[in-house]
């Protein structure tokens, strides 16, 4: 297979069609709960005898996991199929915005995972298609996926500049903007360089998509005034580079950002709204940073961040951080439990 394999799967799966993923001799096939219907899922499992595939993260608060498992919220849990979890109730398993409102059937029980790597590999591409991790699982299929053909679809080598145009901003009138993308994704991830180089190390700012901040203005998270803020620093330094990244979400897509906004507004930190989704804490790829600031021939750098992960995943990645430079700004009342979030549960350094 390919990864144009997997950017059919993805398109499959957000259509509500069922795809196949290999793991050595054993192939499961998948029907995405979020995008299915009762009479797909007929045509999918005639016998009702498929089990669910969820996360250990929403397995977790299902008391169908240990908090020991739960550590890696985005591991593979698998649902025993009882005669009550029809589709609206797998809808109710697989969605925490509903725990509230829609009293769960039960009793579930958890049931040793087929194919863990393949059912691994599930859950990350449900990330990548920006669907809630859980699925219908039944054993067997053609035109299976391989987890090495999704490595291969998120590899950041496969990054390249498309092409790139003088842009003045607000805050920096003199830039540039440098487009790149993979031959499979239809995301773009942009750098905005200011300045010229001036034979220092830039000033880079990695900055993740936030529609919510940058563009409506959402008082939520900071990320809007730290766009605004990270230009004018960066123009102020002389010379530097902005990466924007398409990982909205911390890398979970803006679809299941919202859900998560919507359990933080049933008292839920944005640590336990992004597991009990059932994603991992933060999913982005920070080599795609990486492989941006190598393509535009800069390898040692300072970075302007409170996320010591940053600089770790930077530096992973063949970067050399010279410097860790703060980005502080004040918070207000509606962000300041999730910027206590950030310092107490993520380690930032605020």
């Amino acid at each position: 297979m390919s990864a144009r394999a997997v950017a059919q799967a993805v398109d499959a799966l957000r259509r509500g069609w069922p795809i196949a993923i290999r793991d050595g001799a054993d192939v499961l096939s998948l029907l995405a709960i979020e995008t299915a219907d009762a009479a797909r899922l007929a045509e999918f499992d005639p016998d009702a005898a498929a089990p669910v595939l969820i996360s250990a993260g929403r397995a977790f608060t299902l008391k169908l996991a240990n908090q020991l498992d739960a550590a890696t919220p985005d591991a593979p849990v698998l649902v025993e199929r009882a005669p009550w979890l029809e589709f609206d109730g797998a809808v109710a398993l697989a969605d925490p915005q509903l725990d509230l409102a829609t009293p769960l059937k039960g009793p579930f029980r958890a049931v040793p995972v087929i194919a863990p790597d393949a059912a691994s590999a599930a859950l990350r591409l449900a990330r990548i298609a920006g669907l809630l991790p859980a699925f219908f699982v039944r054993c067997g299929g053609a035109d299976a996926i391989t987890p090495a053909d999704i490595d291969a679809h998120e590899d950041p080598a496969r990054l390249r500049i498309v092409t790139r145009a003088r842009l003045p901003v607000a805050g920096a009138e003199d830039a540039e903007i440098v487009a790149f993308r993979t031959p499979e994704s239809p995301d773009e991830h942009i750098a905005l360089l200011i300045g010229h180089p001036n034979g220092q190390p830039p000033l880079v700012r990695l900055h993740s998509e936030c529609l919510t901040g940058d563009v409506l203005g959402s008082l939520k998270c900071d990320c809007g005034p730290q766009l605004h803020a990270a230009i004018h620093a960066i123009a102020d330094a002389g010379w530097g580079v902005l990466l924007y990244l398409r990982q909205e979400g911390r890398g979970i897509g803006l679809i299941n950002k919202l859900r998560a906004y919507a359990l933080q507004d049933q008292g839920f930190d944005t640590v336990d709204a992004n597991t009990r989704l059932g994603f991992a804490i933060d999913a982005r790829d920070f080599g795609v940073a990486g492989q941006m600031l190598k393509l535009l021939g800069q390898d040692r750098i300072r970075l302007l961040t409170n996320n010591p992960a940053k600089v770790a995943g930077l530096q992973a990645t063949g970067v050399d951080v010279i410097e860790r430079v703060p980005h502080h700004l004040p918070p207000n009342p509606h962000n300041e439990r999730y910027l206590a979030t950030k310092r107490d549960r993520t380690g930032h350094q605020l």
